[in-house]
């Protein structure tokens, strides 16, 4: 016999309010300034300016940031100010609008839990990045490959001084290990042992547009230094950065969301702040 005493099938109160939220849309007065550019943001997805990328479980969110949810893309077209809410977690009441006409005042972890429930969700990303991690794999990506980051134990002044912040960043197909193996005879990696504190396996990128993007992104924090290889040619190690590994890891995470576009790094904060 059932325990009728127990309750079964009933949802949390968080989860229903979250529901609701998301069924609550009403008619977007304004919608006219949105159109063209859900028009525009279409355009681009067709001609492959822009891509989808499956959304990741709470991922970051900001304004502007574009959504495909139940088949329908979406625009943060605003953020209030952040709170705590009654359960203890910072949140913050947007403006989300949709491309059918409608807008819902939703809090942002409703937005977050409806992008996570439905698995067919996607982020749109920025456009002018390229196709730098794809479902599909085109002619000149790599079919897994590698980001790293290196640390030099160069016995130089500054580079001791500023050892733990100074980081070679690239991208390699192949075995990091024996990509570095001499490298203490390699002028681009100082004329000395490194040591790898970080890798981040990918599978379908674009070599050559993935480390441009990411050393145009911490350009600004470039560590130029010129050093003569062995047949006394002058050589610059230009993959060099004074960037601390956190903000790195933190860098290529938003890479992935396809949301880097929307960032910059501030070398005087050493940290990467909204545009």
């Amino acid at each position: 016999m059932d325990d009728v005493t127990k309750l079964v099938h009933v949802r949390p109160r968080e989860a229903i309010k979250a529901a609701e939220e998301i069924a609550q849309r009403n008619p977007c007065k304004d919608f006219s300034a949105f159109q063209p550019l859900f028009e525009k943001i279409q355009r681009e997805l067709a001609s492959g300016e822009r891509h989808t990328l499956p959304y990741r479980d709470n991922a970051d969110t900001k304004k502007g940031d574009l959504f495909i949810l139940d088949g329908q893309k979406v625009i943060v077209a605003d953020m209030g100010d952040s709170f705590v809410s009654d359960y203890g977690r910072p949140d913050r009441r947007l403006r989300v609008v949709y491309d059918n006409g409608t807008e819902s005042d939703l809090l942002l972890r409703s937005l977050q839990r409806a992008l996570n429930k439905d698995k067919a969700s996607r982020r749109i990303t920025e456009p002018g990045f390229g196709p730098l991690f794809s479902e599909a794999e085109e002619a000149d990506d790599l079919p897994t490959g590698y980001i790293y980051v290196l640390r030099s134990k160069s016995d130089d002044a500054f580079i001791v001084q500023n050892r733990l912040v100074i980081h070679k960043i690239g991208v390699t197909g192949g075995v990091v290990k024996s990509r570095i193996a001499n490298a203490k005879k390699d002028p681009t990696y100082l004329l000395a042992d490194v040591e790898i504190v970080a890798t981040f396996k990918l599978a379908n990128i674009n070599r050559k547009r993935l480390e441009t993007l990411l050393h145009k992104f911490f350009g600004s924090a470039r560590l130029d230094v010129e050093l003569n290889d062995r047949f006394g040619a002058s050589v610059e190690a230009r993959e060099w950065f004074l960037v601390p590994l956190a903000v790195i890891e933190e860098a290529i995470q938003k890479l992935i969301e396809g949301t880097i576009g929307n960032f910059r790094y501030d070398p005087k904060a050493a940290r990467i702040v909204g545009i």
